[in-house]
């Protein structure tokens, strides 16, 4: 049986309907994040809250702060961090390595640098169904060598989470989703199919890729590209002579209402006031914030 023509995967790519340059920003403690979902123009992409390109160089960081109501994905690019939580859990992402973190009722920590010079990496933060967000908090880490990979025809693809070129990831998703990481050669065309009902996007890193159509203008690094909805996956070219490289996020969108405040993410103001009470009253999940701040194990 002769081998199958990656090159006719998709019946109709996906069009990039929206697309917004990450510009730098305040975040923590002296941290720079661009900040592409959960700015201004985009407040919530169901069912994502956040993504941020983090860049953060000691002794700027983001020291103690809580989660309710949502997972975090930190993936980082260069260097590494140091998390640290009231539940006892620490430890280093370096780069490549893999934390996805699930908030749920309630966490404490601490994510500062852990090496000399600029640390850099993603965090996307997924929201949590009604079902899920009183659920006790968990994590999935991987080291950047146990992350599956998988190359062919100028293509390289690290499967943080759903499947690509036939390799599947082994973290679980509460919220369904999909986290490409691909790396595209001068003159590679990709096609990856996204499941039709699930919103997804793609975040630029490095060089410029042709997304959505032959035709459509090359994007550069730190662009985020909505796609349309309307279609069966991406197309993508890298008519450059640099290498590509940009992320693939996509899922299942929830279709419930949310309401936000910073750190805590509900489905109702009286829930995000009870999240509050609790936290200040260290309850109903944030018992061990009481006493707890972050060095407390070095001290």
């Amino acid at each position: 049986m002769p081998e199958k023509d990656f090159s006719s995967v998709l019946k109709k790519p996906r069009l990039v309907v929206r697309n917004f340059l990450a510009r730098p920003q305040h975040e923590g403690v002296g941290a720079i994040v661009r900040r592409s979902i959960g700015r201004f123009e985009l407040k919530y992409f169901d069912p994502f809250l956040v993504l941020d390109e983090f860049s953060v160089t000691a002794p700027a960081g983001f020291p103690d702060h809580p989660h309710r109501g949502f997972e975090t994905v930190t993936y980082m690019l260069q260097g590494a961090v140091t998390h640290e939580d009231f539940e006892g859990h620490k430890g280093t992402i370096g780069a490549g390595d893999l934390q996805w973190m699930t908030a749920g009722r309630g966490i404490l920590h601490s994510e500062m640098p852990a090496a000399q010079g600029t640390q850099k990496g993603l965090q996307l933060w997924i929201n949590l169904s009604s079902s899920h967000k009183m659920i006790e908090p968990k994590y999935q880490e991987m080291l950047s060598k146990d992350i599956s990979e998988a190359s062919k025809d100028g293509i390289t693809v690290r499967v943080i989470a759903g499947e690509a070129l036939g390799t599947k990831s082994p973290i679980y998703t509460r919220t369904p989703t999909m986290y490409l990481d691909f790396t595209l050669k001068p003159g590679a065309h990709l096609q990856q199919p996204i499941p039709t009902s699930w919103n997804a996007f793609v975040y630029v890193l490095e060089g410029e890729g042709t997304f959505g159509s032959p035709k459509a203008l090359p994007v550069t690094a730190h662009h985020l590209l909505l796609l349309g909805i309307s279609g069966d996956g991406l197309e993508t070219w890298n008519k450059s002579s640099k290498t590509l490289r940009f992320i693939l996020v996509g899922g299942e969108p929830l279709g419930e209402p949310i309401t936000q405040f910073g750190p805590f993410v509900m489905n109702s103001q009286e829930e995000i006031d009870q999240t509050i009470e609790d936290f200040e009253n260290c309850v109903n999940g944030f018992e061990k914030a009481r006493h707890w701040s972050s060095g407390d194990s070095l001290n």
